[in-house]
């Protein structure tokens, strides 16, 4: 009789760990709140326009390759994929934008127009960047931590100085380049790994290989069609997926996993398993699904994590195309560490914001009408804020205003669809903690066996994988956690562990 594996959440982590445990023979389930799969990468489709709901980038393509191969499948039988020639455009207050293309002997002289000599600084700082990619690959990502020696191990205690795990990105760039436009470049990704560069381990520098010189890709049909990869790849293994099913509680007897309770469209449903793995929020299956002395870590824990950004954002669907922008947008303000302060230090609605702009409809016919543009405004907030229907209309028109003001561009006369998405929307649609978008911040000390564990504590049988876990947030890196946990949880349900 196969073993009964439920996985709760069908993002992406969910989607994969549950073809994972299929493939070894488990009997999969997957119990997913909303209507429709993805998670934080839903689609939404209004008068011919079609939005990617959250993630937009997509690198480190060789992830995806090998986790399809894993299965004996070739990617390209679950969705295309181009590269784009123009990785992104970067526009900063009072100085003109600049191009990082798919050329990196062009990005080179692009940085040499920053500050003399940056040219073969950036070669540089890339080479070793590949390094530590490298390096991440081969020893620190596949693997799980669960205590300090399995992170110290050789390589990082041979050659730490080398991978910079103890110094922070910002004081590591600057020891290249003065000029603020070359470290903004090199830094801004943080954001998106749900940390401020001065508190992020320099380690992470290799993310500028990935934008700078390894590429930039998008899905053919957008980013969803990763997400209908996994599901038409899920079916093909007779995983079965729950839709409007919302789990309310995870109950245990003697140590070991008893009921799963949840509300499938509004009618309450008990489930049994050998083994339950959640991927959703980590916090909200501690504080909310777990009796407190089942949680893995206490609700001081969670208080005092460092939560990574939570977001604004705005889909808007234009009857004109915006020739001035490409598909991937960046604005930084001269003083962005006053945004990060917002964030991270006093938390408020930021005043002169960096942000993100994305225009998909530039790659993927079928993001818009034709003539028409599909926008995708991002703007990094602090997570807790207040979000009433009073403040998020009142951000939403400054954030259109500072958008057209420091990117010479003209929106609002030719909106024709928009729908805000901010705080409030991630706590109830993913019960994301305090409305975060990304999880827990990339911090040294969330970093590794620092994030949280994928194994209960307090129950047999339930494991932990996601943006909270290692290795942390990212699609790239919850496709790497659902291969770490997989084997864990097969093992234990074969009576290996």
């Amino acid at each position: 009789m196969k073993k009964q594996v439920l996985v709760i959440g069908a993002g992406f982590a969910g989607l994969a760990t549950a073809a994972l445990l299929a493939k070894e023979g488990a009997q999969v389930t997957i119990l997913e709140k909303c209507d429709s799969p993805g998670g934080r990468a839903r689609l939404w489709e209004k008068d011919g326009f079609a939005f990617d709901m959250g993630p937009s980038w997509y690198l480190m393509p060789e992830v995806f390759d090998s986790f399809f191969r894993l299965f004996g499948k070739e990617r390209e039988h679950y969705y295309g994929l181009k590269k784009l020639s123009t990785h992104y455009k970067v526009f900063f207050e009072g100085q003109d934008p600049v191009t990082i293309t798919s050329d990196f002997e062009a990005t080179k002289k692009v940085f040499e127009g920053f500050e003399s000599g940056a040219g073969k600084k950036l070669e540089e700082y890339v080479a070793n960047s590949r390094y530590k990619y490298n390096t991440a690959m081969d020893d620190f990502l596949y693997r799980e931590y669960r205590h300090i020696f399995q992170f110290l191990n050789w390589r990082l205690m041979t050659e730490g100085l080398r991978l910079n795990v103890f110094q922070s990105l910002d004081l590591y760039v600057r020891r290249f380049f003065t000029d603020v436009r070359a470290r903004q470049i090199l830094e801004y990704a943080m954001v998106f790994l749900g940390a401020r560069p001065s508190n992020a381990p320099a380690f992470y520098s290799l993310i500028s290989y990935l934008d700078l010189s390894d590429g930039v890709y998008f899905p053919e049909g957008g980013m969803y069609a990763l997400v209908e990869g996994l599901v038409k790849l899920c079916n093909e293994l007779g995983v079965s997926i729950e839709y409007g099913t919302e789990v309310q509680h995870i109950d245990e007897k003697q140590g070991r996993l008893s009921t799963i309770r949840a509300k499938k469209h509004g009618q309450s449903q008990e489930y049994t398993a050998d083994a339950v793995v959640m991927c959703g929020d980590y916090a909200h299956a501690d504080r909310d699904l777990l009796d407190p002395q089942d949680a893995n870590y206490s609700r001081t824990y969670w208080d005092k994590a460092v939560l990574a950004p939570s977001m604004f954002i705005a889909y808007l669907g234009l009857n004109r195309e915006v020739p001035e922008i490409a598909h991937h947008n960046l604005y930084f303000s001269r003083n962005w560490n006053a945004h990060f302060d917002s964030i991270f230090k006093t938390p408020q609605w930021p005043d002169n914001p960096c942000f993100y702009l994305s225009a998909a409809s530039k790659t993927d016919s079928r993001a818009a009408p034709q003539g028409k543009e599909n926008l995708f405004l991002l703007v990094p907030t602090a997570p807790g804020l207040a979000d009433t229907d009073e403040v998020r209309r009142t951000y939403y028109e400054k954030s259109l205003a500072h958008v057209e003001q420091r990117l010479g561009i003209s929106i609002r006369p030719y909106i024709q669809v928009e729908r805000i998405f901010s705080q409030r929307d991630f706590a109830d649609s993913y019960h994301a903690y305090k409305g975060t978008a990304l999880g827990m911040a990339h911090t040294l000390w969330q970093t590794a066996v620092f994030r949280p564990s994928m194994r209960s504590k307090k129950i047999k049988g339930l494991f932990f994988a996601g943006q909270y876990t290692h290795p942390g947030v990212g699609i790239p890196m919850t496709f790497i956690a659902s291969q770490v946990v997989a084997p864990i949880v097969t093992n234990y349900v074969k009576g290996n562990a």
